[in-house]
């Protein structure tokens, strides 16, 4: 699968929107200031294809992306830190809780922070994407950020906050330098054609 050629397709603001055409969905979730555009841009390798905000909180609509004509690349609001409203935020909890009940998930992507003990919104994430029944992958970004002697600790330390097993796929990523960008292209590549067989 090739991740460089991706287009945007739609901006989905409500559950009418959404998109329901069969085709496979990896579904990123992550905090608001975890990095999921920068993220999501070193993965198709383009700057500026998912839009990288000064202001985190920026992705207030589900965004779908289409991944070498064959798989979209879902990428869901951010959670947690934007300084927005109330009456947004929960706009964005009912879309979420929306898009989850209609079942279009193939395979799940959360993004966390590696420097850090992931947040209860974090462990809520993980708990939707665990209801859901599809496979999860965690990726933990800003992994250029670590000392070499706090990768093991820090990785143990989300696999225990989360509740994930040693069967989940856990990425050491950096949107910055492209730390496990080769590692994650192959995960997903070989989770979806493992799903569509």
């Amino acid at each position: 699968m090739n991740f460089v050629k991706a287009e945007f397709i739609k901006s989905a603001a409500s559950e009418k929107d959404f998109i329901d055409d069969g085709l496979p969905q990896i579904v990123f979730a992550g905090r608001s200031n975890v990095g999921k555009s920068s993220v999501i841009n070193r993965l198709v390798n383009r700057r500026n294809f998912a839009r990288v905000g000064s202001m985190p909180g920026k992705t207030a609509h589900v965004n779908y992306f289409l991944i070498d004509k064959a798989v979209y690349l879902t990428d869901l609001p951010g959670y947690g830190y934007a300084q927005v409203s109330e009456r947004e935020k929960s706009r964005w909890a009912r879309l979420m809780e929306s898009y989850f009940a209609k079942e279009l998930i193939t395979l799940g992507v959360m993004i966390v922070d590696s420097r850090h003990k992931p947040t209860s919104d974090d462990i809520t994430m993980a708990g939707w994407f665990k209801t859901s029944g599809k496979p999860l992958i965690v990726v933990a970004n800003k992994a250029d950020k670590l000392k070499k002697s706090e990768i093991a600790p820090n990785t143990e330390r989300i696999r225990l906050t989360l509740d994930i097993s040693e069967e989940v796929p856990l990425v050491l990523f950096s949107a910055e330098n492209g730390l496990g960008r080769e590692e994650l292209v192959a995960i997903l590549t070989e989770s979806v054609q493992r799903i569509e067989r």
